[in-house]
């Protein structure tokens, strides 16, 4: 007897299927035979801090080459045209278990290669097989560095690379919660002095009375209350290795003429002390002041500040780096998801809003609103979740205001920036410069945003 009952037919459409593929926890990568990305899910964003439509349609190498992970899985794949897997860690600090598998044709000729991944924290189990040939060669450099898209940050890397390998003093100077810590002990990683230590010292958290003594150390019996045996100071504690001097504006006149002495001479006497030491050690300050309008007031040492400034180094505010809002979100993200053993996500509209925010307290306020976001929100971190100081802010910003549509509003908001660049440049090339995109995107977009414009 024949079975009539009929099968329920799939009615699902390619747009849906990409949709629900957003959703999955697995970011899944799909490569043509050039190695051209003909795919990526939202994933990506997590785990790189770049969005989808930047990704589609440029090369892997591209991305692999401007350090967004390491190492690649593609050429094991290209060589052995069978599945394989390996450790992976990402340009801001996710470790992905990554599985790479060819798709052949009839003339079993690589046609796709289909990459998922998954974080190694969230993966709580792996075959005795995927363990043998999982590949621990990641380079060491990631687990220090600075989490960026920006050329500016990028150029100040690249520029921390020369210098590193000096005993030059640095001035590292930017609003507060730049990242000027950040780069300070960046420098100390890529030093010679990388194996000594590295003391963080803020010049105004310290009364200025106990600054001196914290600093230099002092003898037995020096003032009423000193350690009978006296104290080494931080200078000496950083022998060998280097010492910043965070806030270095703030030191009173005195002890800027103890700082110069250990900079020429690298030598200093303790409090209560006649008797010099001598400290081999490299001195970075920062501040968020102008010293040289200090130095004209005659505020700060006019001799200090031009021994400070040998090298100098400028951390542009977050707001002129927006392109490093979402890598910097979500590396945060996953800090204090570890941090309180929780497993929040952040919604598109969400990571939105951050994008468009002023952030005057820069990355310092970016990490401690995350850190709130996850201790206070639901499973999703939504706009609603965030503080009122924030969404009064941009009220201010009319496409996200005035438009009851996420994807309207987003729309709005590239249709602006294009055209404003459009009308600036003139040209595809310009305004890829300008917003940090490809050529053929620009393009695509000028066709789309700019009819009838120039």
């Amino acid at each position: 007897m024949a079975d009539n009952t009929e099968q329920p037919k799939m009615n699902l459409s390619l747009e849906s299927l990409l949709r629900i593929l957003d959703y999955s926890s697995d970011e899944i990568f799909v490569l043509d035979k050039d190695t051209r990305i003909v795919y990526v899910n939202r994933i990506c964003e997590k785990h790189y801090g770049v969005r989808k439509d930047d990704v589609v349609g440029r090369y892997n190498d591209d991305f692999f080459n401007e350090g967004y992970w390491t190492p690649s899985a593609v050429p094991p794949v290209l060589e052995k045209k069978e599945p394989v897997s390996i450790r992976q860690q990402t340009n801001i600090g996710a470790e992905l278990l990554t599985r790479g598998f060819p798709i052949l044709n009839d003339q079993n000729e690589i046609e796709y290669m289909v990459f998922t991944a998954t974080e190694i924290k969230d993966f709580t189990r792996l075959t005795k097989t995927e363990e043998k040939h999982l590949q621990d060669n990641v380079k060491s450099e990631f687990t220090n560095s600075v989490i960026t898209n920006n050329q500016k940050v990028r150029k100040i890397l690249s520029f921390c690379e020369k210098v590193a390998p000096t005993d030059s003093t640095v001035l590292v100077h930017g609003q507060s919660g730049t990242g000027k810590g950040v780069i300070a002990y960046h420098l100390h990683k890529l030093s010679k002095r990388k194996d000594g230590p590295f003391l963080n010292v803020n010049c105004a958290a310290i009364p200025e009375e106990l600054l001196e003594s914290e600093l230099f150390g002092y003898t037995a019996g020096s003032f009423t209350g000193a350690n009978k045996e006296g104290k080494i100071g931080l200078f000496e504690a950083a022998d060998n290795g280097t010492i910043f001097l965070d806030e270095i504006g703030e030191l009173a006149l005195p002890l800027q003429a103890k700082v110069l002495q250990v900079i020429q001479d690298k030598k200093f006497i303790p409090v209560g002390s006649n008797v010099s030491k001598t400290v081999n050690v490299r001195i970075i300050a920062a501040t968020n002041q102008d010293l040289l309008k200090m130095v004209e007031n005659k505020t700060f040492r006019e001799d200090l500040y031009y021994r400070l400034n040998v090298i100098d180094i400028h951390m542009p505010p977050l707001h002129e780096r927006k392109e490093d809002i979402v890598p910097l979100a979500y590396s945060f993200l996953s800090k204090f998801n570890e941090k309180y053993n929780s497993n929040k996500i952040i919604s598109e509209e969400c990571l939105t809003v951050l994008f468009h925010y002023s952030w005057p307290g820069n990355v310092r306020q970016l990490e401690n609103l995350m850190e709130r976001l996850v201790i206070t929100s639901e499973a999703v971190i939504e706009v609603e979740d965030l503080p009122e100081v924030i969404l009064e802010k941009i009220k201010d910003i009319p496409e996200l205001v005035y438009s009851n549509s996420l994807e309207k509003a987003l729309d709005n908001v590239a249709g602006t920036m294009v055209r404003r660049s459009y009308q600036k440049f003139g040209s595809s090339r310009g305004v890829a410069t300008d917003l940090q995109i490809s050529q053929s995107k620009a393009s695509r977009l000028i066709r789309e945003y700019c009819q009838g414009e120039k």
